[in-house]
């Protein structure tokens, strides 16, 4: 009887601290949890930022060497000024994409 009681005494120990330590487990995971979703929040930004500096770049250096630069103009916000084959005016954004203009609308080169 008495190992009876001792095993039973021994079991329900284990059931608490079994439960106490799930509880301080699933209080880590949700701040780890926590953190992970801030830490993919950044991580997105940075690569949105990152393709489109490539976009950018990789626009502008197929509008160099594909379109001819108009050196007498600049765009509203001082911007270089392309001209495709068509004879529009267009310059390359932050998104690296092409932004026509006006030829009203281009400024003249400081």
């Amino acid at each position: 009887m008495k190992k009876l009681f001792s095993t039973a005494m021994f079991a329900a120990a284990m059931f608490a601290a079994s439960t106490t330590f799930a509880q301080d487990t699933t209080t880590v995971a949700q701040k780890v949890g926590t953190t992970v979703k801030k830490g993919w929040k950044a991580t997105k930004k940075t690569a949105s930022k990152v393709g489109n500096k490539t976009a950018e770049v990789a626009s502008k250096g197929a509008a160099a060497v594909v379109d001819k630069k108009y050196d007498g103009k600049v765009g509203p916000q001082g911007q270089t000024i392309y001209i495709d084959k068509n004879s529009y005016y267009y310059y390359v954004n932050k998104k690296g994409r092409h932004v026509y203009v006006k030829e009203s609308a281009l400024v003249a080169k400081p």
